[in-house]
């Protein structure tokens, strides 16, 4: 995690011949001098050869001689000597076999000698038609110590057949970067190069050379005016500012983009321009600190009116409220549970009384679902709306207390991404909450090997994006916040359209106010698989336990396995199982087999690594389920634009063979 550069790595086995090197000594990474940037956790272990004779050995095949290679061997000399004068002197071979002969004089050689805890990393180039198959570094006859390597990289040089990104649209981007201080590890070098590793957040065309067509900078934090610079994008067709800070009126210079279809989301006074442009889409919703009615200047002549409408509407509207709930006590009284001491339901939905819930499920007739909290079963109100009607069994052992908390929480949330409570039932021992009603089931069983309709590689990024969307909902758009605390995947619902919705809040919590950010619990909640590790030892449940879960439900939407995974005797968790297959760096080993390889390589890889993010043991490493949700954005955009190239290719194919005269048998097009 405190990689500068985003690299991941991996512990490499050792082998016979060699052992184990670690300190316990702090490394101050200020104080070293090390242009890569390498993480305390590698400069911090090593292998050693066990005797001066042995060598250490990387044995990689790389043999597409068609690429020129880039090897880098890190060195970290940390161990203690007795003698001071002891020195590490070292042969590095590649393509050798171990004494720097190598009859075809086909191999590269370099000979080096470690200071103590003094950083060393040794780049070396494989020329193109040599290809790797081994790396030997050996101690040489003058040193005291055996060989040692802290940690290694190799890299394939691709070239590059397309040009560079076009000039004015890098000039644009990079001063963007530099005027709202853009962090993201993957804004450096060419922004729409090469092919497949564009800046996150970017979309570009694939003209010679490139323009960028679609920025999205949502939850990035931007704050202040909106700059120019963006119009100097020539090409952008969608630009997405949503969940900023940014204040001021919108620009009238967005009227100048030709290609600008889809503007998201500002708030304020639009610019005539930008009305009279027919093509473009403009959501005014995410960014509160712009005006909202003409300039910020005939805002405040209409202050003290408006103050004075709003005070008579509000004394309205509570000599109203007054009204009713008096209407309400004559008609209904005892309706609400009254003869009980427990605390009445205080909800704004529709209440419905048990003989409704009778005749809204047919007598009870079919059962959809079944859980801790009772029966779910389907329903169909007056209006022919389908819903859920979630029943409270009376031998449940979350009771009523789980079933007010999630009639609270339903009638305090509204987001596209939760569920939507239609009503309730509270009559004596007759308890009910009404729900919409989602006709693709859950998550869990969309993802069971039972089924045979198989989601597909985007349906899942989606579905992914829409969980973390509600969850961001939930942590950072309700005051206080809502810790979910029973994230799993039988509670991501799921519409006719595959858009995902999360569920069941009978054990959410709220923060006592916008600062805490703990909440104590005698009850964990959740569901062995997805507990947050950190509680058993705290006590203590927060915004990142979520976090956790999520992440267990994102491997189990990449690799179509259960979070808990193995037989009752020996369980394996699916995070466990995806490491160890990760040391292999086989992502085809990981990707659910049922997509049949049907996803892109590079989406793929980002999936999985912002699931692997949200899983480290300490909470406090995790990030915020607004990066998230951020990341999870660009790695869909990332798959949309993967597969548009694509189709693109296969159109341009097949318009190639338009003149030929040939039967449709002849060619089977592969989509891939």
């Amino acid at each position: 995690m405190d990689d500068k550069y985003g690299r991941s790595w991996l512990a490499r086995p050792v082998t016979r011949n060699e052992k184990e090197m670690n300190t316990t000594l702090a490394i101050d990474l200020d104080a070293i001098n090390d242009p890569y940037k390498l993480p305390t956790e590698v400069l911090n272990t090593a292998v050693s050869a066990r005797r001066l004779s042995d060598s250490v050995n990387i044995w990689r095949s790389y043999s597409d001689t068609s690429f020129e290679y880039k090897v880098y061997l890190h060195f970290f000399d940390f161990e203690e000597r007795v003698d001071n004068s002891e020195k590490r002197i070292m042969n590095i071979i590649v393509n050798g076999f171990g004494d720097g002969v190598d009859e075809n004089k086909n191999n590269v050689t370099k000979t080096i000698s470690l200071s103590h805890r003094d950083p060393l990393t040794v780049p070396l180039t494989v020329e193109q038609g040599m290809g790797i198959n081994n790396i030997f570094i050996k101690a040489t006859s003058h040193s005291h110590l055996p060989p040692m390597l802290n940690a290694y990289e190799i890299y394939r040089v691709i070239p590059q057949s397309a040009s560079a990104t076009h000039q004015d649209d890098v000039d644009a981007i990079q001063r963007i970067r530099d005027i709202y201080k853009i962090s993201r590890i993957k804004w450096q070098g060419d922004p729409c190069g090469p092919k497949g590793f564009t800046w996150d957040g970017l979309t570009c065309n694939t003209n010679d050379p490139p323009r960028i067509i679609s920025l999205n900078l949502s939850s990035s934090k931007l704050s202040g005016d909106i700059d120019s610079t963006f119009s100097n994008l020539a090409n952008l067709e969608i630009l997405d500012l949503s969940n900023n800070e940014l204040v001021g009126q919108v620009p009238e210079f967005f009227a100048k983009l030709p290609q600008l279809k889809i503007l998201n989301n500002l708030t304020g006074s639009i610019p005539g321009a930008l009305i009279e442009k027919s093509n473009l889409q403009l959501s005014l919703e995410g960014n509160g600190g712009i005006c909202e009615i003409g300039s910020c200047e005939k805002n405040k002549n209409i202050v003290p009116v408006v103050a004075t409408i709003a005070s008579v509407v509000v004394f309205l509207i509570i000599v109203g409220i007054v009204m009713a709930i008096r209407r309400s006590l004559r008609k209904n009284e005892g309706g609400i549970s009254s003869t009980s001491n427990k605390e009445q339901l205080k909800l704004k939905n529709q209440t419905f009384s048990y003989s409704q819930i009778h005749d809204i499920t047919d007598g009870f007739k079919t059962m959809i679902g079944k859980g801790g909290f009772g029966e779910v079963y389907l329903g169909t109100l007056q209006s022919g709306e389908r819903v859920a009607v979630k029943t409270l069994s009376l031998s449940s052992n979350q009771g009523y207390k789980q079933f007010k908390s999630e009639a609270k929480f339903l009638t305090l949330v509204h987001h596209r991404n939760v569920v939507s409570l239609v009503g309730y039932c509270d009559e004596g021992d007759a308890k009910a909450l009404i729900y919409e009603y989602l006709s693709k089931g859950n998550l869990q069983e969309q993802l069971s090997d039972k089924n045979l309709n198989v989601l597909g590689w985007k349906e899942r990024l989606q579905i992914a994006l829409d969980a973390a969307s509600g969850l961001d909902y939930l942590h950072n758009g309700c005051k206080p916040p809502i810790i979910h605390r029973d994230l799993k995947g039988s509670n991501i619902l799921l519409d006719e359209n595959m858009h995902a919705k999360i569920s069941d809040f009978g054990l959410s919590r709220t923060f006592a106010n916008d600062n805490d950010t703990h909440v104590l619990t005698n009850y964990p909640g959740g569901t062995p698989g997805y507990l947050d590790p950190e509680y058993h030892s705290s006590g203590t449940l927060n915004k990142r336990s979520d976090v956790y879960s999520f992440g267990v439900i994102l491997l189990e939407l990449i690799t179509g396995q259960p979070a808990i995974r193995g037989t009752p005797d020996k369980p394996s968790h699916i995070h466990y199982w995806v490491k160890l297959k990760l040391e292999a760096g086989d992502i085809h080993a990981i990707v659910d087999p049922r997509l049949k390889g049907n996803y892109s390589v590079a989406s793929a890889w980002k999936f999985l690594e912002i699931g692997m993010s949200c899983l480290p043991d300490v909470a406090i490493q995790r990030p915020d389920i607004s990066h998230i949700t951020s990341e999870l954005k660009d790695c869909l955009s990332l798959e949309v634009s993967l597969q548009r190239n694509v189709s693109n290719k296969l159109d341009s194919f097949l318009m190639d063979y338009t003149l030929i005269d040939f039967n449709e048998s002849d060619i089977v097009p592969n989509p891939r």
